[in-house]
């Protein structure tokens, strides 16, 4: 199990320490664990691209923790996305899950991400991260810290520091309108299973 301690820290300084790490959660189904292989770090206040940009919400309550929960939000109106709440209480600092490897049940990985054509892809991507896990709103707060917690995060073997890549977040714009100025993803390199980056796409006003 991850300590406590060391999610109650900045999510910069997080995030691409989560690399290597596994998600596991045990449902009435089974147990499926996804090792982690890309992330992206989001600052709260401080980060348009936060959900807490704007401040506190219904929504957007477990992001200002402790530290060590899970924050699930339903987006698109058809996907859940997950991330683990780092930092002091307050701060709404988080890190999205954005890919990983099925090192745990992926029979039942494939069962629920039937359209998947390899099994790289059970996990590839936020959404299909969370499908794979079984993840929703009801594991929304969740204690990923806590023993005999049925989703929790725990330490996976060493990753070699060298492998670890950072770029621009995907879909997320930066004051430039590129993201640039926010390179806060972080990737395995060499992992099959990390997504394809997509920049940020203006919307065009009708």
């Amino acid at each position: 199990m991850v300590e406590r301690s060391f999610l109650a820290r900045p999510g910069l300084a997080v995030a691409p320490e989560l690399l290597g790490s596994v998600l596991r959660h045990t449902t009435s189904e089974g147990t499926v664990a996804v090792r982690l292989t890309e992330v992206e770090a989001y600052q709260g206040a401080e980060d348009p691209g936060s959900h807490a940009f704007r401040g506190r919400t219904p929504r957007n309550e477990v992001m200002f923790g402790p530290a060590g929960h899970l924050y699930v939000y339903f987006t698109y109106g058809m996907h859940f996305c997950a991330n683990v709440v780092c930092d002091v209480d307050g701060t709404a600092t988080a890190v999205l899950l954005r890919a990983g490897e099925v090192v745990e049940g992926a029979s039942l990985a494939a069962v629920r991400r039937p359209s998947a054509r390899a099994p790289r892809e059970y996990a590839r991507g936020p959404a299909r991260l969370t499908s794979a896990l079984g993840l929703g709103r009801a594991e929304n707060g969740a204690d990923l810290c806590s023993p005999g917690s049925a989703t929790a995060l725990e330490p996976g073997p060493p990753v070699d520091a060298g492998r670890v890549r950072t770029g621009p977040r995907v879909g997320v714009s930066g004051p430039g309108g590129d993201g640039v100025a926010f390179p806060w993803r972080f990737w395995l390199d060499g992992e099959p299973t990390v997504s394809p980056y997509r920049p940020h796409v203006p919307k065009r006003r009708k």
